[in-house]
C-alpha cells in the first residue's frame, strides 16, 4: 500500500505540470517538481524531487497603490510596463518574488474579495512570472493604507476600516481576515486558470505582513491559529508561515499556532537617512545572527526573508555579502525591498531609502544578479568565516574599495564595476554580465552589458543605455524632482573573446534597431540595444528562442535628457602646496566639446582642461605650485557645439570672460597651512548629518560663540526594553556617528602632524559626565578613549597616541533589533588617520554600575584634529 500511495502521489504531481505560451512565443514547462512542503528539519522542499527549494528576487507593487497611480497618471499601461520589467527580472536572474498584496484596495470591510483592477493587474503579474519561471510568495494582509507617500485614499478594505492596531484584537476584525483569506487564497487566477492554492508557482504562504502583537500569549496563539485554520480550510497544502521578526519574545506562541516557518527582514544600513550613506558596511552585513534560532529548529520551522535592502546605500559591493550572510543563517527565500517600476525609477518616489532599477541602477542591479547565484550556489548553513576573511567565498568576492562584486565560476563572469579579475575558464564560459571595463570586455558607456553564447562562434550582447544620477535619490523625492536620467550615446566597446577573434561582424537585432558598426581589432562602437556577434552568418534571427525569451527581446527606457545636469561639490578647504583634484558630473543633450576649470589663486591666474576619466564625470588637478596659503576661486566653463559656454555655479549662458555676462557668483576654496586643525564635526553645520537612533533629549541650539551650536545628547535611561525584543539582553550604550570622509579628503599630507583630537563640549547634568570619543575605521574597528566632561563648556583633549580599541557600535542600527548591536574584528587593523570613516561618540562605557541607571547628557559644539 505504501508502495501505491508513492505511486498515487508521483501522478498527482505530473498532473501538475501545467505547459503555458509566455508572451515570447515559447513554450516552458512551468513546474515539474510538483508543491513545497516543510520537512522535519525545517528545510522547504519539492515534493516531487526532495530537492531543497531556494529562491531570490524583489518585491515589485505596480498592481497597487501609489505605483499603480502613478502609472495611470502618467497614462502608461500597467500590463505592458510590467512585462518589460519582468524580462528584466529575468536578465537578472531572479527565481522569485514577493509582495504584501493591498487588501484595503482589493476587498470590503467585511473581508470579500473585490473583483477590480488592482486584483486583474496582480493576476497577470503573476501570469508573466509563471511564464518566465519565477516562483512567488504571497502576503494577502498587509494592514497598510493604499497612500504611501501620498496621503491615504478612502479604500473600501477592512483594514481601512479597523487600522493594524484593531485588525489584531477585535473579533470583527478577525472575522473579516478569516473571510478575506478564505476568498482570496482560492481565487482563480483567470489568466493562468489555477485557484492561487492550486499553483505549484506559489511557495509559501506569509498570512500577514509585520503584525505587530502586544497582547497575551495564548491570545496571538488563538488569533495566528484562526488565521491558519481559514487558509487550510480552504483545502490548501501551502506551507504557511507568519511575521516572527516584530515580536520574537513571543516565538513559541506563533509555532503553537500551526505556522510551519518564520519569515524575517533585514534592514542593516537602518531606513530613511535622507541622504547616501557613505563608509564601509560590509562589517553591517558580516552576520545574520538568528538568536532564537534553537526555537524555531524545535518546532521544524522554515526560515524566509520577506524584504531586504541595504537602505541609503548607492554602492554595489554589498548585496552578495548579504545573500552570503543569509545562507548562512539557514535562510532559503528572499526578496529586496523594492524593484522601482522603471516608468517612475527617474523620481524614485515610491520608497525614496531605496532605489533599484536595471536601467537606473545598473551596478546595484547588477550586484543583485550575483547575490541570486549566491542562492543558488551556497550551501544552506555553509560559513565562510568574519569579515574580512568572508569578503572571498565560494566562487564571490565583494570588495567595498573598489566598490565591486564578482561572480566567476568558469561559466558565468558577472562583476558589478571595472575590475582585473581574471575570467576562470575561458573555454567553458557562456554567459557575462557587467558594467565597465574587464579583462574581455571593454566598454566606455555607464549601462549594463549582458553577452550570451548562443554557440560557437556565435554571441549575443545586451546593452543598456546609460545612467545618470542626476541628485542623491535617497532625499526628499517628488514627481518634480528627477534623481536619474537615461542617455543614448555612441560609446566605445571591445570584446576579447578568443573564439570570436579580433574582427567579427557586429549584427543588430532588437526591433527599430539599424545601427551598422565595424569591427577592428575587437572594438567598435555602438549604442543600446541587441547585437549579434558572429564570426561567420550563423543564420539566427531575431525571433529564435531563447532562455524563455526571443533572441531580439529588448526593453530600455528612452533617452530622457532635456536639461543641462551638473555636479559639483568643492573641498571647504585645502593644505598649501598640495595638488588640488577637482571632479565634475556633466550630462546634457548635447557631448560637451570641452570642460575647463578657470580661475586665480593669490599667486596668478589659470585654465585648466578637465579629462572625462568615467562616463560623464571629468577630473583636473590644479598644481600645488598654484595652491598658497589663502584662497582658490575659479568657475567650471562647459562649453558646448558652436562655441557657446555653460558657465557654473549658476548654469548661465557664456563666458566670465563676455563682457555681457552678469553671474556674480564662483567656487571659492580655503588654503590654510598644514599646521591647521581640521575640523571634523561643526554642531551648525553637521548635527543633521549625525547617524542615530532618534531618543527625546536630542537637539540643536545657539551657543555663545558667533556661528557657533551645540549637539546636545540628554538620556533620561540608557537602556530601553524593545517591544519588538522583550527578552534581549540589556545593552546600557547610546551612540551617535559622524561620516568624516569628506573631512579628511585631501588632507592626507598634513595627517602625520597632527596629535591629539579635540572636543568643545560640556556635560548637561549637575555633575561630570562620562563619554567615550572614538575613531572607526573602513575595515570597523574603533580606536577610542574617554572624556569626563564638566558642565562648564570647555576643550577637552584625547592624544591620537594614547587611543585604544574598542567597541564599534553598528551605526545605522540594523533592523530587525536582535541582531547584534557591536561588531567585533578578529584581526583589526593598527590605528591610522588616512584609514579614518567616521566619529563614534558613545554614553556608557566607563560608567560604574550605578551611574548606568541614571540620566545622562553633554553637549559638543566641535571636534578638530590638531
Amino acid at each position: 500500500m505504501k508502495r501505491m500511495s508513492s505511486l498515487i502521489k508521483i501522478f498527482g504531481n505530473v498532473c501538475l505540470l501545467l505547459f503555458v505560451i509566455n508572451s515570447f512565443g515559447q513554450t516552458v514547462l512551468n513546474s515539474a517538481k510538483g508543491e513545497t512542503f516543510v520537512d522535519d528539519n525545517g528545510v522547504i522542499r519539492w515534493s516531487a524531487t526532495n530537492q531543497e527549494v531556494h529562491g531570490f528576487g524583489v518585491n515589485y507593487t505596480v498592481p497597487f497603490a501609489h505605483a499603480y497611480r502613478t502609472a495611470k497618471a502618467l497614462g502608461v499601461d500597467v500590463k505592458k510596463a510590467m512585462e518589460n520589467d519582468v524580462y528584466h527580472f529575468k536578465r537578472l536572474g531572479f527565481n522569485l518574488y514577493r509582495v504584501h498584496v493591498w487588501d484595503t484596495e482589493i476587498s470590503d470591510a467585511e473581508g470579500n474579495l473585490l473583483e477590480n483592477e488592482h486584483l486583474d493587474a496582480f493576476d497577470y503579474l503573476i501570469s508573466l512570472l509563471k511564464e518566465n519561471g519565477i516562483n512567488y510568495v504571497i502576503t494577502p494582509i498587509a494592514y497598510w493604507g493604499n497612500g504611501w507617500p501620498e496621503p491615504d485614499q478612502d479604500t473600501p478594505g477592512f483594514s481601512r476600516k479597523f487600522g493594524k492596531d484593531k485588525s489584531l484584537t477585535n473579533p470583527d476584525a478577525l472575522l473579516a481576515q478569516q473571510n478575506y483569506l478564505k476568498q482570496f487564497i482560492s481565487h482563480v487566477n483567470p489568466y493562468t486558470k489555477l485557484a492561487y492554492k492550486h499553483d505549484p508557482s506559489l511557495l509559501v504562504i506569509e498570512i500577514s505582513n509585520e503584525p505587530h502583537h502586544r497582547g497575551p500569549s495564548v491570545e496571538i496563539t488563538e488569533f495566528v491559529q484562526s488565521l491558519v485554520n481559514a487558509i487550510k480550510s480552504t483545502g490548501s497544502k501551502k506551507p504557511i508561515f507568519y511575521n516572527v521578526s516584530h515580536a520574537v519574545h513571543e516565538m513559541e506562541a506563533y509555532f503553537k499556532a500551526g505556522i510551519e516557518g518564520g519569515t524575517f527582514q533585514w534592514y542593516p544600513t537602518g531606513l530613511g537617512y535622507q541622504k547616501e550613506l557613505e563608509g564601509n558596511f560590509l562589517p553591517n552585513v558580516d552576520d545574520y545572527n538568528i538568536s532564537f534560532a534553537s526555537i524555531i529548529k524545535k518546532y521544524s520551522g522554515g526560515k524566509l526573508v520577506y524584504e531586504f535592502d541595504a537602505a541609503d546605500i548607492g554602492k554595489s559591493y554589498i548585496y552578495p555579502a548579504m545573500a552570503r550572510s543569509f545562507r548562512t543563517a539557514g535562510i532559503q527565500l528572499a526578496t529586496q525591498f523594492a524593484y522601482d517600476p522603471t516608468f517612475m525609477a527617474d523620481v524614485n518616489t515610491e520608497y525614496n531609502t531605496h532605489y533599484m532599477n536595471l536601467a537606473y541602477t545598473p551596478k546595484k542591479a547588477l550586484s543583485l544578479k550575483i547575490a541570486a547565484e549566491v542562492f543558488n550556489n551556497v550551501q544552506l548553513y555553509e560559513s565562510f568565516g568574519s569579515y574580512p576573511v568572508n569578503s572571498t567565498f565560494d566562487q564571490f568576492f565583494v570588495d567595498y574599495e573598489q566598490d565591486l562584486a564578482v561572480y566567476n565560476s568558469g561559466d558565468k563572469f558577472f562583476y558589478t564595476n571595472s575590475n582585473s579579475n581574471e575570467p576562470k575558464n575561458l573555454n567553458n564560459l557562456n554567459e557575462i554580465a557587467g558594467y565597465g571595463t574587464s579583462e574581455l570586455i571593454e566598454y566606455d558607456g555607464a549601462g549594463a552589458y549582458f553577452l550570451d553564447k548562443l554557440k560557437d562562434g556565435v554571441w549575443r550582447l545586451e546593452l543598456m543605455p546609460d545612467a545618470i544620477w542626476v541628485r542623491d535619490p535617497f532625499g526628499r523625492n517628488s514627481p518634480k524632482k528627477t534623481v536619474g536620467v537615461i542617455k543614448w550615446r555612441e560609446a566605445k566597446m571591445k570584446v576579447a573573446l578568443p573564439e570570436l577573434g579580433n574582427s567579427f561582424k557586429v549584427k543588430p537585432l532588437n526591433s527599430g534597431n539599424s545601427y551598422a558598426t565595424q569591427t577592428e581589432n575587437g572594438s567598435f562602437t555602438i549604442l543600446p540595444g541587441v547585437y549579434l556577434l558572429e564570426k561567420s552568418d550563423s543564420g539566427i534571427r531575431a525571433d529564435d528562442s531563447f532562455k524563455g525569451f526571443t533572441i531580439g527581446s529588448y526593453s530600455a527606457p528612452k533617452d530622457n535628457v532635456k536639461e543641462n545636469w551638473f555636479q559639483h561639490v568643492p573641498p571647504y578647504e585645502v593644505d598649501a602646496n598640495s595638488d588640488l583634484e577637482l571632479d565634475v558630473q556633466y550630462v546634457g543633450p548635447e557631448i560637451p566639446d570641452e570642460i575647463l576649470i578657470s580661475g586665480y589663486t593669490s599667486a596668478e591666474r589659470f585654465s585648466i582642461k578637465m579629462e572625462e576619466a568615467e562616463p560623464y564625470h571629468y577630473k583636473a588637478t590644479i598644481p600645488k605650485s598654484l595652491i598658497e596659503i589663502g584662497h582658490v576661486n575659479y568657475h567650471i566653463m562647459v562649453k558646448i557645439q558652436n562655441d557657446k559656454f555653460l558657465t557654473f555655479p549658476g548654469n548661465i549662458d557664456g563666458s566670465p570672460r563676455d563682457w555681457d555676462y552678469y553671474g556674480i557668483e564662483d567656487y571659492t576654496i580655503r588654503v590654510v597651512p598644514k599646521a591647521n586643525p581640521i575640523y571634523l564635526f561643526d554642531a551648525t553645520k553637521d548635527s543633521k548629518d549625525l547617524v542615530r537612533t532618534w531618543r527625546r533629549g536630542l537637539g540643536l541650539i545657539p551657543s555663545k560663540g558667533l556661528n557657533e551650536s551645540e549637539y546636545q545628547v540628554f538620556i533620561d535611561s540608557l537602556f530601553k526594553p524593545d517591544s519588538e525584543n522583550l527578552n534581549a539582553e540589556p545593552i546600557y550604550d547610546y551612540s551617535i556617528k559622524h561620516f568624516i570622509i569628506d573631512e579628511l579628503k585631501g588632507k592626507k599630507a598634513s595627517l602625520s602632524e597632527l596629535t591629539k583630537i579635540v572636543v568643545k563640549g560640556r556635560s548637561l547634568k549637575d555633575t561630570s559626565q562620562k563619554i567615550q570619543l572614538a575613531l572607526v575605521q573602513e575595515d570597523g574597528s574603533s580606536y577610542g578613549g574617554e572624556l569626563r566632561l564638566n558642565n562648564e563648556m570647555d576643550e577637552y583633549s584625547l592624544n591620537l597616541s594614547d587611543l585604544k580599541l574598542v567597541k564599534t557600535v553598528l551605526l545605522p542600527r540594523p533592523y530587525p533589533t536582535f541582531l547584534p548591536y557591536y561588531f567585533s574584528l578578529n584581526q583589526p587593523q593598527s590605528f591610522k588617520l588616512e584609514n579614518v570613516e567616521s566619529i563614534q561618540i558613545s554614553l556608557g562605557p566607563g560608567l560604574s554600575e550605578q551611574e548606568r541607571y541614571e540620566p545622562q547628557g553633554f553637549g559638543i559644539v566641535y571636534i578638530k584634529l590638531e
